[in-house]
Parts: C-alpha cells; sequence; structure tokens
C-alpha cells in the first residue's frame, strides 16, 4: 500500500471509532499522519504519498492503529515519543504528554510586557520551571534562552526520571538540572532572584476530571488533578512567587479551563492574559515589576 492511501484508510478507521484528541493532535487526519510518517520515518512532504510502504511497518501501523482504538489510549504512549515545539520527547506512559501553551510563548519572545527587560533572550540567566513532568518546558526554555540555567522541579520519580534521559537527549546537562520534590517546597527552599519562573501545574477541576475522555484517563491523575477549583497548588505557588522573582522578571502559569476560578479568587492580582495560539486557553503572566507595586499598595 502506498503511504497515502494507508494515512486516507488510517484516518477512516480513526474517523469512525469517535476518538478524542488533544494530546498533540486536534483531529483523526492528522492523527493518522502522526502514527504512520512516525513509523516509516517518511518526511511530511507531498512527494512521499505515493511511496510504497513495506509490509512490517504497514504491520506495526495497523497494530498501533488497533490498540489505539480499542485501548483509547494517547498515541504518543504507543510511540514511546513525541513531537512539541519542533522538538522530539522521549514519553512513556504515567506521564503527561507535552501540549502546554506556554510552549508557544517561550518561542514567540519578547511578549507584550509593560516591562522590557526580558526582551533579551541573551540577558535571561535563571529560569526554573515547576511541576516540570517530561522536562519539556524547561528544555524549550534551554533552547531558546542560550545563556540560561535551568532547574526542573518535578515531584513524581518516573517523570523526573524521563525529565532526566529528555535533558540528555537535548545535550543539555550543562545548563539544565532537575531537583526532585513538591514544587512549593522546593521553590520555598530555592533562592532568589529567578529572572523566569514557569509552571504547567495540575489544574484540572472536579467537574472536570469526573468528565475527562478515556484518552485523559490514561494519563496520571497526579498531574492533572487541581481540586475542587483546579488551583489548590497555584494558590500555594503564588505567595512565594513576589519573593522568589527578580524585580524584572515574570511568573508564566497555565491554568486552562480553571481561567475564570483564577480571574475571580485572584482579581485583586495584575494578571495579563496572553493571546494564545490553536485554541489555547488559561495562560497568565505576572511580571516581578507589577508584583512589588501590588504589595506595596496592599501595605500601605
Amino acid at each position: 500500500m502506498i503511504l497515502g492511501d494507508l494515512i486516507e484508510a488510517i484516518a477512516q478507521r480513526f474517523e469512525a471509532a469517535a476518538l478524542s484528541y488533544g494530546h498533540g493532535t486536534d483531529n483523526s487526519w492528522d492523527e493518522a499522519v502522526y502514527l504512520v510518517l512516525t513509523v516509516t520515518g517518511c518526511a511530511d512532504d507531498a512527494e512521499e504519498l505515493g511511496r510504497e510502504v513495506d509490509a512490517q511497518a504497514q504491520q506495526e501501523i495497523e497494530h498501533i492503529a488497533q490498540r489505539r482504538i480499542t485501548e483509547r489510549q494517547p498515541l504518543a504512549y504507543f510511540l514511546g515519543r513525541c513531537q512539541f515545539m519542533g522538538y522530539e520527547f522521549e514519553l512513556q506512559p504515567g506521564v503527561v504528554i507535552p501540549r502546554s501553551p506556554i510552549g508557544y510563548l517561550l518561542e514567540d519572545w519578547p511578549l507584550s510586557l509593560q516591562s522590557r527587560a526580558l526582551a533579551d533572550k541573551t540577558k535571561v540567566g535563571r529560569i526554573v520551571d515547576l511541576c516540570s513532568g517530561s522536562g519539556c518546558l524547561g528544555i524549550i526554555a534551554a533552547h531558546n534562552f542560550p545563556n540560561a540555567e535551568v532547574t526542573l522541579v518535578e515531584l513524581d520519580t518516573q517523570a523526573a526520571e524521563l525529565a532526566r534521559r529528555n535533558v540528555s537527549h537535548h545535550s543539555l546537562e550543562a545548563r539544565v538540572r532537575l531537583v526532585e520534590g513538591d514544587a512549593v517546597t522546593v521553590l520555598a527552599e530555592l533562592s532568589a532572584g529567578w529572572d523566569l519562573i514557569i509552571s504547567n501545574p495540575p489544574y484540572v477541576d472536579a467537574a472536570d476530571m469526573a468528565a475527562l475522555p478515556p484518552e485523559y484517563q490514561h494519563e496520571p491523575a497526579l498531574g492533572l488533578a487541581g481540586g475542587e477549583d483546579g488551583l489548590v497548588l497555584v494558590d500555594k505557588l503564588l505567595p512565594l512567587i513576589p519573593h522568589k522573582l527578580q524585580p524584572d522578571g515574570l511568573f508564566i502559569c497555565e491554568v486552562g479551563a480553571s481561567e475564570a476560578a483564577m480571574r475571580e479568587k485572584h482579581a485583586a492580582l495584575p494578571l495579563v492574559w496572553p493571546e494564545l495560539y490553536d485554541g489555547g486557553e488559561g495562560v497568565f503572566l505576572l511580571e516581578g515589576s507589577a508584583l512589588g507595586s501590588h504589595t506595596s499598595a496592599r501595605q500601605q
């Protein structure tokens, strides 16, 4: 079977199975393309569509496609890796799959901020990624801020070990280190003076956790569940942020569908909600300078 026909056949099977997406693709066609191209190693190029797929690769693709349909696990778990922001990361079941829109913000720099102190990527020196999971955001930050030393913080031992391997895969051992532990405890113990603090913490509220599609239920609840309103961990991190950021530093945090709760609960904070790509939602920014003014005003 030629490549184009195989992609079409797999896409039709995925469409008929009414799968849920959101782990790197958002429709049956893109999911089929991702599967077929990953297994065959072919480029995403129209000229490749007429290439004959050998029997062994076709059998592997058919096997994975059938498991994807019957088990309803995310495709990345079957492939053992994923593409995110143009980078490849090793992945395994038990670790949340990279998809945070924070990745786009790290690439599309500088952001539209009141402060321009961080506009020059080469002047960003210290970055910490809280709840780092597979290490993807911290690694993307290291690629985009060439002089920065990056600290990954991860509680789960399996995810921490995977993050270490991903750091090695990207040859970033000299600039990226990992600290195992609870994000709040570790942040409290870290020294002050961070230029950039990023976090994609568990933020799915209780109602949404109860209604997750099967694909998302295969991901670890530890990396998703954020309590009744989705903000249990964010609420604990926020008091520490003003004491850990540089005066011109920046906190970038994702709260996803818990954005409404965040806006209401923390209406007094000078939150900035940037426009996101591809339907992303719920990422806020807090500037160190704005936090300083806010803290001073509260103390008066």
